[in-house]
């Protein structure tokens, strides 16, 4: 197949286009740097060809409390993406399936995050204009599918780690589990103080990327507009993440400073994969809790990646 991936460059597209490559796909990379998606018509210059599949990773954002501060340029700028990358489709490639990736940040915590309850309620104050961005996403693939019959595919990411993230995200506010590893490492080999937002109680679910992008292309293959959680279906407290990370590095855990006066987001935050284990009976991702060692042991080989 064809294959053109938006956002290529970023953490998950790293990870993705080599595996779509190894399939035998012919993959076009498009990002940020070759094409602006905030420019409908920076778009033109890949409409000569025909793609098969659209994969759209790109969006902008960054972790940690960038969304307090910048609500309204994430409106403004994921809209224009989203929006651009949809219309372009349907004029200039309405064959191709799109597979727009959603996020767990979009569902409100006060109902089940199941699929059905993705439009229900409101995200959290803090990722509200984000989270909406991303709603907004799905509801333009659905009008599309229900007006012009076009065919798309949502999967919904929670966070995901990798030792390509820290690489990805380099200048950038880094998702929870990067900012534990760094500094905790940086704990141990600079004689750094290892402080923690919140009181470690806030919970988080998690997934290796490579178990995200496997099954991402198994449910790809497979389902036509439909909305998919993807996950472990387990969450863990900050605290005990940072336990398991200062274990593995050799630093003593009552170290620890917990900053209760620091932004935390949503307190849990851990998908229904009910329906993701209907579609994929066979996949069992790896527990969080033991995918992020290969990372702090990466780590610690040179800890000044950290």
């Amino acid at each position: 197949m064809k294959v053109l991936v938006t956002g290529a460059h970023g953490f998950l597209g790293k990870t993705l286009c080599p595996l779509l490559r190894q399939r035998g796909d012919e993959v076009l990379e498009m990002s940020s740097k070759t094409c602006d998606l905030r420019d409908r018509n920076a778009l033109n210059q890949f409409s000569k060809g025909q793609f098969d599949r659209i994969y759209h990773l790109a969006t902008w954002t960054q972790a940690g409390d960038f969304c307090l501060r910048h609500p309204a340029e994430q409106w403004l700028n994921n809209q224009k993406i989203h929006t651009n990358l949809l219309d372009w489709w349907l004029s200039d490639q309405p064959q191709a399936k799109m597979i727009a990736i959603g996020t767990s940040c979009a569902y409100d915590p006060a109902y089940p995050l199941e699929e059905k309850y993705y439009h229900t309620g409101a995200p959290i104050e803090s990722l509200f204009a984000y989270g909406m961005t991303k709603r907004m996403l799905l509801a333009g693939l659905q009008s599309l599918q229900k007006q012009y019959g076009l065919e798309y595919f949502y999967p919904i990411s929670p966070v995901l780690h990798g030792i390509d993230g820290f690489s990805a995200k380099k200048g950038k506010q880094m998702h929870f589990i990067f900012d534990l590893m760094k500094k905790i490492v940086r704990g141990k080999y600079f004689n750094e103080p290892v402080v923690l937002w919140g009181d470690g109680s806030q919970k988080r679910e998690l997934m290796a990327i490579t178990d995200f992008s496997k099954a991402l292309l198994q449910l790809s293959d497979q389902e036509s507009n439909e909305v998919i959680n993807i996950g472990e279906g387990k969450e863990y407290s900050i605290r005990e993440f940072a336990q398991v990370i200062a274990e593995r590095v050799g630093f003593p855990f009552e170290k620890v400073q917990f900053d209760t006066s620091r932004y935390v987001g949503a307190r849990s935050k851990v998908m229904s994969i009910d329906k993701m284990k209907e579609k994929l009976p066979e996949f069992t991702p790896e527990s969080a809790l033991q995918g992020i060692l290969p990372v702090v042991d990466w780590l610690c080989e040179d800890p000044s990646r950290a």
